[in-house]
């Protein structure tokens, strides 16, 4: 069995000394440099092997080291690199390289023993979205055990989606440019110390997915391109990335395919995340030197991907944030598909907002945004997303994206939320979300804490918690058989509704989810409930505990319903299972 990459090339202590490889075929020599050799390229040159690798035994090199890769080209110019596997780096905009053991003792054991046997799809899936750096400013990773774990429990998500952070030179990028596809960020603490939180997290019960970036790289001349004085992890005659100044991967090489599935098995191995979130699979499918068509060889990287990491990691959760309309994104390999195990429902994310920026006097020339995910629900496993994306570039926070007064701003968000946690398909939220950010999201500054809607938080506990309670919103959620439109064309009175269900051995749950997005109430309105007899309701985003004016603690099938204006119930039958 053929050894990872991580453990072939890189950085690795051995006995007496520690050994380097790194790829570089086109090379006329290369050095590793540092303090231990007073930066001096002829003190420990490295080896060519016949595959393009070079290799060295630097003696009396130890853990903590610094290095770096000095590359001569073909027509004798050097260029130093940090190292394509270096396991750790320097906090930048330094640029070293660090010579890393790891000492963490994992206390995961049975949470890792269990993931092998878990089903995504069929367990309870609600995500929080953070960026380590702007949830409270400044805080290591251990501090981030001690705070954020126990803020995401509480919250009741199963899951936390850590924005990338994979080493990238550019605080602004977000880690969506990275040179460092083995090395986590050094800005918040070592790699054990990141280890030290995934495991807190893991004990609280939540699985961690990670932002994973294989679409592009930044340009700087000291990381990944040119790296031996040629394109090499790029495209000859590559097309920088017209949003991005980025360099894409040229996926046609062999090598270059197995560095990219080696990043993503090193952090579900090494660093034992639950998931990767694989980011821009649009640009990767479509890359533009590829003049808009698909690329053959991206779809043998994402096939490869998927199927090494699930092979080697079964329980885990590969998700695609993809926003074209490549068929087939989350059907197994076998099959003819990608191999992904969800999909970010960016239709979703898209047509929902763009009904509920609408004023409510207007929203029913809309109606059918809010409808229209159901037509094509079936077609992948679907993440709905209220991302990162949605509260930057201008777009400010979601509240202010909503017509009305402050109150009619702050029902409107608390009714999407309970919406997006009953709509089939997995809820994702951006951190803030449950403060109900009246700021636009900036990675420089933390959220605004001292301004939180304590009502947006409870909603969310909430309906994190019932949500769980009720296998009807979560098992078998791809499948439409569990769903039914029961007020689909109410357009002039912008009442839709809704019932989820699921046969268990305990019984058949039955969720109803009715919404009044008008800006009046309704006091007349009879909704067809699948059965007769008394309903209870379990969430109303107008209680008054969330902020609202109130509104109905239960309803009997039949007779007329009153829903508060801006609002979402959900509604269980009484005495059932």
């Amino acid at each position: 069995m053929v050894e990872p990459l991580w453990r072939r090339l890189g950085a690795h202590v051995v006995s007496g000394g520690v050994d380097v490889g790194v790829w570089a075929p086109r090379a006329s020599a290369v050095s590793v440099i540092g303090d231990f050799c007073d930066w001096d390229r002829d003190a420990h040159p490295l080896t060519r092997d016949g595959d393009g690798t070079w290799r060295a035994h630097v003696p009396g090199l130890g853990p903590g080291e610094i290095y770096q890769l000095s590359v001569r080209d073909a027509h004798g110019t050097w260029q130093d690199h940090a190292d394509p596997l270096a396991r750790r780096a320097q906090i930048p905009p330094q640029r070293g390289s660090v010579v890393e053991v790891s000492t963490h003792v994992w206390q995961d054991e049975e949470w890792m023993r269990s993931r092998a046997s878990r089903r995504p799809h069929a367990e309870p899936m609600t995500t929080y979205e953070v960026h380590l750096g702007s949830w409270r400013r400044g805080l290591t990773y251990r501090q981030l055990a001690e705070q954020l774990v126990p803020y995401v429990a509480d919250l009741g998500f199963s899951h936390v989606e850590l924005m990338p952070l994979t080493e990238h030179p550019y605080h602004g990028s977000w880690g969506y440019q990275v040179s460092g596809y083995f090395a986590p960020t050094a800005r918040h603490g070592t790699p054990d110390d990141l280890r030290s939180l995934v495991d807190a997290f893991h004990a609280a019960g939540i699985a961690v997915v990670l932002d994973w970036v294989p679409g592009h790289f930044p340009r700087d001349e000291w990381a990944l391109a040119r790296f031996d004085g040629e394109p090499l992890y790029e495209p000859p005659e590559a097309a920088l990335h017209p949003e991005w100044g980025t360099l894409p991967f040229d996926l046609s090489r062999p090598q270059v395919r197995e560095f990219l599935v080696a990043s993503a098995l090193y952090w579900l191995e090494e660093l034992h995340v639950d998931g990767l979130r694989v980011d821009a699979v649009e640009t990767i499918l479509f890359p533009p030197h590829a003049g808009g068509v698909v690329d053959p060889a991206a779809v043998e990287l994402l096939r490869e991907l998927n199927v090494a990491c699930h092979a080697a990691h079964p329980g885990i959760a590969m998700i695609a944030e993809d926003a074209s309309t490549f068929p087939d994104v989350t059907r197994p390999v076998d099959a003819g598909g990608l191999g992904f195990g969800f999909k970010w429902s960016l239709g979703w994310m898209h047509d929902t907002l763009r009904y509920l920026v609408e004023d409510p006097l207007w929203r029913q020339n809309h109606h059918g945004l809010m409808t229209l995910p159901m037509t094509y629900a079936e077609r992948e496993h679907w993440i709905l997303p209220l991302s990162h994306d949605e509260v930057v570039h201008g777009k400010g926070p979601l509240l202010d994206r909503f017509p009305g007064d402050e109150s009619a701003r702050a029902a409107t968000l608390r009714a999407l939320l309970a919406w997006q946690w009953a709509h089939p398909g997995r809820p994702l939220v951006f951190m803030g979300t449950e403060l109900g950010q009246t700021r636009e999201w900036v990675h420089r500054r933390s959220l605004d804490w001292e301004h939180a809607d304590p009502g947006v938080a409870a909603l969310v506990r909430d309906l994190n918690t019932t949500h769980r309670a009720h296998p009807a919103l979560w098992a078998g959620d791809h499948a439409v058989e569990g769903f039914r439109w029961l007020l689909q064309h109410e357009a002039s009175s912008n009442v839709l509704a809704f019932v989820r269900e699921h046969a268990g051995p305990d019984g058949t749950d039955v969720v109803v989810v009715v919404a009044n997005l008008a800006g009046v109430d309704h006091d007349a309105s009879v909704v067809p409930l699948p059965s007769s007899g008394r309903w209870t309701v379990v969430v109303s985003t107008a209680d008054p505990a969330y902020g609202g004016p109130g509104g109905p603690s239960s309803v009997t099938a039949g007779e007329p319903i009153h829903l508060p204006a801006l609002s979402t119930l959900w509604l269980v039958p009484e005495g059932g299972p």
